[in-house]
């Protein structure tokens, strides 16, 4: 459960998509956008619906990074100097 816990606190702080294994063989697409470690869950905006579901982490075999990171390779460094130009 520990390696579980890990990946979804990185997956919490990923800014793209992940596929989330379920235990019952089931594949979710989505954006992790909150984690609640008291409550054992993790709620998803998935790909395909407009409203986000929730996952209890008994429910989840594995989880994978699969979209891409909308903000990889950019600071705030970069979003400042960017700013004050225009």
């Amino acid at each position: 459960m520990t390696d579980l816990l890990t990946t979804i606190e990185r997956a919490f702080h990923y800014r793209g998509d992940v596929t989330v294994h379920l235990k019952n063989g089931t594949n979710v697409v989505g954006y992790i956008f909150n984690r609640d470690p008291q409550k054992e869950a993790l709620t998803l905006f998935l790909a395909n619906a407009s409203t986000p579901q929730e996952f209890a982490y008994q429910q989840i075999e594995r989880i994978e990074f699969t979209g891409e990171d909308t903000a990889a390779g950019k600071s705030w460094k970069e979003w400042q100097e960017k700013k004050t130009a225009n």
